[in-house]
């Protein structure tokens, strides 16, 4: 979807070097997916959010708080190198 396209690349570049995937859902909600570019392992996968949520600048600066948080916040379980 190219509306999804400018939502796509203002999380890349506020959560650099992870990718992002941004989804449309069948029922018309959001998903979105943070991964690592070279192994594709992910590190957060939200979805069930209206499109409509994130419309706005403002609404896209909380929505990117609110990743940060769960970032910094949820147990990662992968294995240190």
């Amino acid at each position: 979807m190219t509306h999804l396209a400018p939502l796509r690349t203002r999380l890349e570049e506020s959560f650099t070097p992870l990718a992002c995937e941004c989804s449309l859902n069948g029922d018309g909600t959001l998903t979105v997916r943070l991964y690592h570019r070279e192994s594709g392992e992910v590190d957060l996968v939200v979805s069930g959010m209206s499109v409509d949520s994130v419309r706005s600048e403002e609404s896209i600066a909380k929505l990117i708080d609110e990743l940060r948080y769960e970032l910094e916040n949820i147990p990662l379980h992968r294995s240190e190198s």
